[in-house]
C-alpha cells in the first residue's frame, strides 16, 4: 500500500478500546481473545473526500529508522565488548529470518486437499501444524476459516503479536498505529484500501492477537484449483490472504 495515499478514518487511540466504535452496533462479541464482528452491509462506509485520512504506515517511517540505528549501533557495542562475535550475530539474524510465509503456505495447501487435516487444524492449529513438522513457536495458534459470508482479519491492537514462526516478520504496515486502531474500528475500509472489496452480505471478524495466542487465517481456495497438486496451491497462498487483508492468488 502506498504511504502517501490518503486512506478513509483516523485513529490516535492504539489500545484496546472495546466501547462500539462510531457507526458500528453496540454488543458485537468479545471473546477471551476479543473478537470484533462487524456487518458492513448493516453499516455501509461513505467514501466522500470530506475529512482527512491517517496513512496506514506512515508513521512507520521515522520510527523504523530510529529503531534500526539503534539495534546497529547496541550490535556494535556488542562485538566490540566481545560479548558477541559478528558471526554468532548473523547466526541470531538467520535464525530469526528462516521462518516465512512458505510454512504456513504449507499447512493452508494441506487444509484445502485434506478434508479430514483441516479439521484437526481448525480445533487444534499448533497441533495441526506439527502434524506437517512444523514447529509453532508462539503459545497457542489458532485458526480462522474463510467462507463465502464470513471474512476473517488479524490484527494485534497493542503492539505487533504476529505468529512468526509460521509467517516470518511481520510487514511494517500490521504493526503501525494506524492499522492497529483502525481495523477494529473500521474493517471493511482497510480491507478495500488492500483491494479486497467483500460483498455486503458478508460478515467480517476481526481477531486481536495478544502474547498467549495468535491466529492463522486460512483463506478461500480459489475456483478451478481442482487439478493443482499441493505444492501448486501452496504457491497461491500470500502472506496478506493468512493475515486476512487479501483472497489467495488465482492460477
Amino acid at each position: 500500500m502506498n504511504a502517501s495515499t490518503p486512506t478513509p478514518g483516523s485513529s490516535d487511540d492504539t489500545g484496546h478500546d472495546h466501547d462500539a466504535p462510531e457507526g458500528h452496533a453496540q454488543g458485537h462479541g468479545h471473546e477471551h481473545h476479543h473478537d470484533h464482528d462487524h456487518d458492513h452491509a448493516a453499516h455501509p462506509h461513505a467514501h466522500d473526500g470530506s475529512h482527512e485520512h491517517d496513512s496506514l504506515v506512515v508513521e512507520d517511517e521515522p520510527g523504523n529508522l530510529l529503531g534500526q540505528q539503534m539495534v546497529n549501533a547496541l550490535q556494535a557495542l556488542l562485538i566490540r565488548r566481545r560479548i558477541l562475535s559478528a558471526g554468532e550475530v548473523a547466526l541470531e539474524i538467520q535464525n530469526l529470518e528462516a521462518p516465512g510465509t512458505h510454512l504456513g503456505a504449507r499447512i493452508v495447501a494441506r487444509a484445502w486437499v485434506d478434508p479430514a487435516y483441516r479439521q484437526r487444524l481448525l480445533e487444534n492449529g499448533k497441533n495441526g501444524a506439527a502434524e506437517l513438522k512444523i514447529k509453532v513457536g508462539e503459545a497457542q495458534l489458532v485458526v480462522v476459516e474463510n467462507t463465502p459470508d464470513r471474512h476473517h482479519v488479524v490484527v494485534c491492537t497493542l503492539c505487533s503479536c504476529y505468529p512468526r514462526s509460521i509467517l516470518g516478520q511481520p510487514p511494517a504496515w500490521y504493526i503501525s498505529k494506524a492499522y492497529r486502531a483502525r481495523t477494529v474500528r473500521e474493517p471493511a475500509s482497510v480491507l478495500e484500501e488492500f483491494g479486497l472489496t467483500l460483498p455486503a452480505t458478508t460478515a467480517i471478524h476481526v481477531h486481536d492477537s495478544n502474547a498467549d495466542m495468535r491466529f492463522l487465517v486460512l483463506p478461500q481456495r480459489p475456483e478451478g484449483t481442482a487439478h493443482l497438486d499441493e505444492d501448486a496451491l501452496a504457491r497461491l497462498v500470500t502472506r496478506d490472504s493468512m493475515i486476512g487483508v487479501a483472497q489467495a492468488l488465482t492460477p
